[in-house]
């Protein structure tokens, strides 16, 4: 009877396993990943798109958000998702130009004059097709409809023309084209995080920063900068990438619930965001910021550089084609 009883509890005991290995073999964990801090209104997005994705997955798919770099910084968390891993990150155009090098046009000075206008490249056949090509390599688009708004020039000069930029070292991000593009405008590119524009700006070893205004007044540049000068070059667009092969290997309906929720509440995030950046603009102002209205056609004359030196003058030409501009 003994020997039943033991028989009968191992039973229990096996059935109460394999329930317990079915259930969680039918879980999913994410984990974004993103630079920007914890009150950026972006992470806010992303911690609504993880509660929208839970209720449409009976909490079965759940997307766990690491805001500051918490998981690496971006290129090493990148290569954490080509290999495989259950890690998604926020990045843009300049960065996944490394895989498919025609995606860094997005990030180009004056490519997209409103975030309505850039909607429709992104849902181009041009556009997918890079997403296609990039899987290729690893990597899954989930979305790229995320703003963080237009970059301006912050400066301790008044910037009205590309030729007012001459001589500026100011700072910007470390990819091509970031660095072509800024230097095309007229200034000297110098790349460094945005965290130590602050001193790097007291201690006169930069000269200015280019960058939207839920950095500039986060990071206080208002402070040390005087000048605002509103050139709007860059329409700051990311999207969020994650293993290719983690995707695959999610049901159909958790891969539809996350896409959807993700383009959904990016646009909402986005429309925010670009609200916030005028009210970020008026506050600088107020704290001492004098705001420059520039010569925007200079400006875009003066981007066409870039446009030639990168090879991208015929792309932008296809593309604008495909969206009727």
């Amino acid at each position: 009877m003994r020997k039943l009883c033991g028989v009968v509890m191992i039973g229990c005991f096996c059935i109460f396993a394999l329930s317990q290995s079915l259930v969680y073999a039918g879980q999913y964990t994410l984990k974004m990943s993103t630079s920007q801090g914890e009150t950026h209104p972006l992470v806010e997005g992303f911690r609504e798109w993880a509660k929208r994705v839970a209720i449409r997955t009976n909490g079965n798919l759940n997307i766990e958000v690491y805001p500051s770099s918490q998981l690496g910084n971006d290129e090493d968390v990148i290569e954490q998702a080509i290999n495989g891993l259950n890690v998604a990150i926020l990045t843009d155009g300049a960065r996944m130009a490394n895989y498919v090098k025609e995606m860094g046009i997005i990030m180009l000075p004056y490519f997209s004059d409103s975030y309505d206008e850039f909607m429709q490249v992104c849902n181009s056949a041009e556009f997918k097709e890079w997403e296609d090509r990039l899987t290729s390599e690893g990597l899954k688009v989930i979305n790229f409809n995320w703003t963080d708004g237009f970059r301006h020039f912050l400066n301790n000069v008044p910037v009205r023309k590309p030729a007012d930029l001459r001589d500026q070292r100011v700072r910007t991000g470390g990819s091509p084209v970031y660095i072509e593009s800024v230097a095309s405008l007229g200034a000297t590119p110098v790349a460094m995080p945005l965290t130590e524009v602050y001193p790097a700006v007291q201690q006169k070893a930069i000269d200015g920063v280019e960058q939207q205004n839920t950095a500039n007044y986060t990071y206080r540049f208002y402070e040390v900068l005087h000048y605002l000068n509103k050139t709007s070059h860059i329409l700051l667009i990311n999207g969020i990438v994650c293993s290719n092969s983690w995707y695959e290997g999610i049901p159909d309906e958790y891969k539809k619930a996350l896409t959807d929720e993700a383009v959904a509440i990016a646009e909402v995030t986005s429309r925010k965001i670009l609200g916030l950046s005028d009210d970020y603009e008026k506050k600088m102002i107020e704290a001492g910021m004098e705001l420059v209205e520039v010569d925007l056609d200079a400006f875009k004359k003066s981007s066409e550089a870039v446009y030639n030196k990168l090879g991208y003058a015929d792309l932008r030409d296809r593309i604008y084609k495909q969206i009727g501009k």
